[in-house]
């Protein structure tokens, strides 16, 4: 069969149907990452613990979204993602069951460590690595609209947890989201377990070898130079994303200005990722990077100077549509230039870097204010961070023009 008569061919209707559900399954999956910062004043309150020990579960979670993100990965490029999405569902399920239920602050953050972060993780790094497979002329975008579920999940389920707890309880809330992925996940998955045709992935491991050119740096470097712009960059991102919704607490505003706050936020990263993907089409990953990592740089300049209610909302904004794209560069990046069998594990270990960077940034950000009192110390930090990623990513593509003009970072564009 040739690839114009293969109805499961790269680009082709099947893969925009793939596409799509995939997206449907990463939201759904995107619960088992946004909710804990929903219902953090709550248990802060219920546990009677201060801002840095509240901030420990979702530090919990992102270690274990890491975990997930690698190991899953891994188990994705042997098995194809079916599996590592089944176990995904009994991890979210059991997870989501057993933290409502905790009696204390260390049970509620071990099941976020060992449970609901590891199934989360399957929603992100593993399911960008599958599509990629299926996509060739719109890669990039079909990259970007699978990484889009996470904020489409952070935009929703935010406002759904929000509405539920005033009558439910942020306890009874957790149980009934654990019992939604665990009867939706399984029957969403066993539609994607068609596995990419070893001519395509043929295909891929030529395209991938044609279009790597020496870059004056080995490959394991340059890996390990992506693992620490991931890092650092989520380091800065996490101090709005975790702690808009206390900071507008200690603001007098309320939670619930805060937790509109990040669903706009998230909302908009979507409009910012998707336009990633078009741009990452046309000039390449890292160019697309290094331009996200500076606008996002200057949003968080702005909430140092504003925080008036309606100015947060606009500045909330502005970082949604200056930092949604940044992330899925990373898996862009190392899906051109590794090879597309090692696709869920190396993007996997690139992406952990920035989760670890998340669950790093919204710890650290929480101690900073528990020492000064205030989050403005904890922005600052953040624009910090924000200037090292901003230096890895420009040397790495001074280091790409300096060799060989024309080629960025050993990709042609």
């Amino acid at each position: 069969m040739t690839a114009a008569s293969d109805p499961y061919a790269p680009d082709s209707r099947y893969a925009y149907v793939r596409l799509g559900l995939s997206l449907l399954i990463a939201t759904l999956m995107g619960a088992g990452m946004w909710a804990v910062i929903v219902v953090l004043p709550e248990v802060q309150a219920e546990f009677g613990v201060d801002r840095a020990a509240a901030s420990t579960p979702y530090t919990m979670t992102m270690l274990g979204f890491a975990i997930g993100t690698i190991g899953l990965g891994r188990l994705a490029d042997r098995a194809g993602i079916f599996v590592p999405l089944l176990v995904a569902s009994g991890c979210l399920g059991l997870g989501f069951l057993i933290a409502g239920l905790a009696p204390s602050l260390t049970i509620f953050s071990a099941a976020h460590l060992l449970l609901i972060g590891i199934g989360a993780g399957a929603g992100f790094g593993p399911m960008m690595a599958d599509i990629s497979h299926w996509f060739v002329r719109r890669r990039g975008l079909a990259v970007v609209v699978v990484a889009s579920g996470n904020y489409l999940a952070g935009a929703i389920w935010p406002l759904i947890i929000d509405a539920a707890m005033p009558h439910f309880g942020w306890r009874h809330t957790y149980v009934a989201i654990g019992v939604l992925i665990a009867l939706a996940l399984p029957p969403l998955s066993f539609v994607l377990r068609r596995r990419p045709s070893t001519r395509m992935m043929a295909e891929a491991e030529a395209a991938t070898q044609a279009s790597g050119v020496e870059l004056g740096i080995s490959r394991r470097l340059l890996v390990i130079l992506l693992v620490l712009a991931g890092f650092s960059c989520c380091a800065a991102m996490s101090m709005p994303q975790v702690h808009i919704v206390a900071y507008c607490g200690d603001l007098g505003y309320g939670a619930a200005r805060g937790a509109e706050m990040l669903s706009l936020m998230l909302f908009l990263g979507i409009l910012s990722r998707i336009g990633s993907g078009f741009v990452a089409d046309a000039i390449g990953g890292s160019a697309t990077l290094l331009i996200g990592s500076l606008m996002q740089g200057a949003a968080l300049v702005l909430y140092l100077y504003f925080d008036g209610l309606t100015s947060l909302y606009v500045v909330s904004g502005i970082f949604g549509l200056f930092q949604g794209g940044i992330v899925p560069m990373y898996a862009v990046i190392i899906r051109e230039l590794l090879p597309p069998r090692e696709a869920g594990t190396k993007i996997g270990l690139v992406v952990s870097a920035t989760i670890l960077g998340m669950a790093f940034g919204g710890y650290f950000s929480g101690l900073i204010f528990d020492l000064s009192g205030s989050y403005r110390m904890a922005f600052m930090n953040g624009v910090l961070w924000n200037a090292l990623n901003l230096a890895v990513v420009a040397w790495l593509i001074w280091r790409r023009r300096r060799p060989s003009p024309g080629k960025l970072l050993g990709i042609s564009a």
